[in-house]
This record gives structure tokens, C-alpha cells and sequence, in this order.
């Protein structure tokens, strides 16, 4: 009861972000329809499913109040880095862009795979189709997820969506038109989801080391990636030259402010990160050795 307790408020945020989100555009909040349609279909499907399973299993059981409160954190942070004033900017200054964007990526997509959305929208399902949708995942479908969710091509989609995103034609294009940047969003948001699923539910010993492989082969690269952007001495992104001027920096240096955020504590984020797998992995060597001495 008390994990009940807990969540019924968080489950009526769920239901009315959006909302709210819009009826606050007038202080500066945008009512993009993409973002809110994505974010209303996902906080009901998870809103539905998991009263159906608590509704079978009892209040708490299956997901734990901590694991649902951990999603509508992840969830409610992205609808504000994407309906906020912070929308504006990022679309002004390229450091506002980077805290929204990894803020997306590094924080929101974390909390939401420790919600456990996939129970959840699986419960979402209509009975009647869940062995349809069992069958689905036996198929090339099923195949798919679990390769984008191997660490390996985990790895690799958020390779290519981050450093695809960042080439200035591309990412001038997203600045331009409200539907390359609403693509842009998704994408990112998805690398992260499939990213953060390969390393957080990975299961213990061999899963674990391909865990390690994906997070920290992911510092490596969006390391490379900000300090070539921190110490470059042109513009990459010239859309933006007009709008750091209204913020008192130069262009060169909103991009050098950019990089240093994609470079310091996104850095530090992914490193962390594999720290703590790293430890995991020797806590699994110490146990089979207490279990099977030499």
C-alpha cells in the first residue's frame, strides 16, 4: 500500500505533463505536437500498464514504487528539456543545445530504462494480443531488438546517431526545419534508450563485460568528439552565430562552452558509468572464486 501511495501522484504527473506543458507556452514553454503526442502515448501506455499488472499482481509486485518512480523522473525531466524555454535557446545557442540534448541522453534515458518501460508497455497489451506480440518477438523483429540492444550495436547506433547529428550540414538542416529537428530528437533519445538497455539490463558475468565494452567505448568517442569541438578554431555551426551575440559570448566561444559541457560532465557521466560496471565485473569474478576456489 504504501508503494501505492507513492506513486498515484506520480502517475497523475504522467497524465497531465503534457498538458501543463502546454497551457504554460505562454511563459515560454512550447506546445510542439510531435513531443507532446510521443510523450502523451508513452506516459499512458506505461500509466495502463502498470495498473493492470499491479491490478493482477498486487501493488509494488512486478515494479517496485522505486522503479516506477525512477521513470516518471526520466520522463518528466524530457518533457521539460524538450516543452521548456530551454527548446528556445538550444536553438540560439549551441550550449543550450547540449545540455538539452544530454540532458536527454545521459539522465532522462538512464532513469527511464531503470523504470522498466518494456514490462510495463508489455502489460499495456491487450491480453488477446500478447501471444501475437510473443510471436512477433520470435520473428525478425525480435531479432532486431535484440541486436540494437546487444551491447555491441548499442554501440553503435548511438555512434552514428551522435556523431552524424553533429556534422554541421546535418545539424544546420535540424536548426531549419521543425521536422529534421523533431527526427534529430528521436533519434538521440532512442540511441540513448537502446544504449542505456544494453548496459543497465545486462545480465551478470559475460552480459556484463560487453556492458563495460558499450559504455566505455562510448566515453572514448564522445570524448573524441567534444574536444574536437572544444579546440576547433572555426565555427562549425555558423546558424548560430546570430544568437550568442543576445548572450554575450562570441560564437567561437558559445562553441567552446559547448564542447567543454559535452566534454566535462557528459564525459564524466559515461565514465562513471563504466566505473560501476567495471565494479560489478569484479564483483562476479570474487564470487566465482569463493565458489570455486582454485
Amino acid at each position: 500500500m504504501s508503494d501505492l501511495r507513492l506513486i498515484v501522484p506520480l502517475l497523475v504527473l504522467l497524465s497531465a505533463g503534457p498538458a501543463s506543458a502546454h497551457t504554460a507556452h505562454d511563459a515560454g514553454w512550447t506546445a510542439d505536437p510531435i513531443v507532446l503526442l510521443a510523450m502523451a502515448a508513452a506516459g499512458s501506455a506505461y500509466t495502463l500498464g502498470l495498473l493492470r499488472l499491479w491490478r493482477r499482481a498486487g501493488p509494488g509486485r512486478g515494479l517496485h514504487g522505486l522503479r516506477v518512480t525512477l521513470f516518471a523522473l526520466g520522463y518528466l525531466l524530457a518533457g521539460g528539456l524538450l516543452l521548456s524555454p530551454l527548446d528556445a535557446w538550444a536553438e540560439r545557442l549551441l550550449s543550450a543545445h547540449m545540455i538539452q540534448h544530454f540532458g536527454l541522453m545521459l539522465v532522462a534515458a538512464p532513469l527511464m530504462v531503470l523504470g522498466r518501460p518494456g514490462l510495463a508497455f508489455l502489460w499495456a497489451v491487450p491480453a488477446s494480443r500478447r501471444a501475437a506480440l510473443g510471436r512477433l518477438a520470435g520473428g525478425a523483429a525480435g531479432r532486431a531488438w535484440r541486436a540494437a540492444t546487444h551491447p555491441l550495436g548499442a554501440w553503435m547506433i548511438y555512434l552514428v546517431a551522435l556523431w552524424i547529428w553533429h556534422m554541421p550540414a546535418l545539424h544546420q538542416w535540424a536548426l531549419r526545419s521543425d521536422a529534421v529537428h523533431a527526427a534529430q530528437h528521436a533519434s538521440f533519445l532512442g540511441a540513448a534508450l537502446l544504449l542505456w538497455t544494453a548496459v543497465l539490463e545486462r545480465p551478470r558475468a559475460e552480459g556484463r563485460a560487453g556492458a563495460f565494452f558499450a559504455v566505455f567505448a562510448t566515453a572514448v568517442h564522445s570524448c573524441a568528439l567534444a574536444a574536437l569541438l572544444t579546440t576547433a578554431r572555426t565555427l562549425w555551426y555558423p546558424a548560430y552565430a546570430a544568437g550568442a551575440g543576445g548572450w554575450g559570448l562570441t560564437p567561437l566561444q558559445d562553441q567552446q562552452l559547448g564542447g567543454l559541457i559535452m566534454w566535462v560532465p557528459c564525459c564524466a557521466i559515461l565514465l562513471g558509468a563504466a566505473v560501476a560496471v567495471f565494479a560489478g565485473l569484479l564483483r562476479d569474478a570474487e564470487l566465482r572464486a569463493e565458489r570455486f576456489p582454485p
